[in-house]
């Protein structure tokens, strides 16, 4: 059930990852940004900020699905 989980979780990295490196259009994205928006302001910081976290979530979800966590 692991190997699942943590493939689910780095799916979500990838695409967090993709999103913030393409500064996608995409509708889920944009509510995420919109939301992060809320916090920091405009600017990149909020894609570098699901860059960062994109490769953090992918990192960990295949730790996970390889049974290291």
């Amino acid at each position: 059930m692991h190997v699942l989980w943590g493939l689910l979780m780095a799916s979500a990295g990838l695409f967090m990852l993709v999103c913030g490196t393409l500064k996608s259009n995409f509708s889920i994205y944009r509510l995420m940004v919109a939301r992060s928006r809320l916090l920091w302001g405009e600017g990149h910081a909020v894609h570098h900020f699901y860059q960062a976290s994109g490769l953090i979530l992918i990192l960990i979800g295949a730790l996970w699905a390889l049974g290291f966590t």
